[in-house]
């Protein structure tokens, strides 16, 4: 049991983002204005115990309407490749099931905790979630009416213990990989309509899942 906690903490920390973190976030180097969804730090940090990690994309979309489409939260598992199902069962509530190693799965429960249209949605996992993370997700406007800047701030907590270690291990990179490739599947989404697959990628969850599957078999039992 302490084993899947340990891989389902792992997975969620990526699946997106966080208030407090990022404030200290700022101080990292600012994101160049590109199409091909630059970090927004140049490494993973560490504030007050958390990992954050940042990615940010231009789209060519006006910001309400990215914004609508991300706050509907059943849009999620579209274009973020380790969310199986996420909806909205009350006001301000969000639930998502993310997909994690060896067949299972994982639901986390947070609340927005800051809701601006068109400009900002944040939120922060509750109490008995088991897994503590924050995210938040920006809109602005491009310069030179190129669309909008979508920009994603991920904050986690990794989980005490052995397994808790290997994982915030294997985060050091796979983080900000995944996020860059879930910013990117956004922006062929509205730029197009659809998603073109990449036949190298090695089906759902990609490289991260394998190591953290791999990572977890290796690791005694605790």
């Amino acid at each position: 049991m302490t084993l899947g906690l340990g891989a389902l903490a792992g997975l969620a920390a990526y699946a997106y983002l966080g208030p407090s973190a990022s404030q200290s976030a700022r101080h990292a180097q600012e994101p160049r204005l590109t199409d091909d969804a630059p970090g927004r730090t140049a490494k993973q940090a560490r504030f007050g115990g958390f990992a954050v990690t940042g990615r940010s994309v231009t789209i060519d979309r006006p910001k309400d309407e990215i914004y609508a489409f991300w706050r509907d939260f059943s849009n999620l598992p579209r274009f973020m490749e380790n969310i199986v199902d996420a909806g909205e069962p009350e006001p301000g509530i969000s639930t998502w099931t993310i997909r994690a190693p060896m067949g299972t799965s994982v639901k986390v429960r947070s609340r927005v905790v800051n809701d601006r249209p068109g400009e900002q949605i944040a939120w922060r996992s509750t109490e008995g979630s088991g897994i503590e993370t924050e995210g938040k997700v920006m809109f602005r406007d491009a310069p030179g009416g190129r669309g909008t800047i979508v920009e994603t701030v991920i904050a986690y907590k990794p989980p005490m213990g052995m397994v808790g270690q290997a994982v915030a291990k294997l985060f050091s990179a796979e983080p900000s990989v995944q996020a860059r490739r879930d910013l990117k599947r956004l922006k062929m989404l509205l730029e197009t309509g659809e998603i073109a697959t990449n036949k190298n990628q090695s089906g759902k969850g990609g490289k991260f899942q394998k190591a953290v599957q791999t990572e977890l078999q290796s690791s005694p039992a605790v």
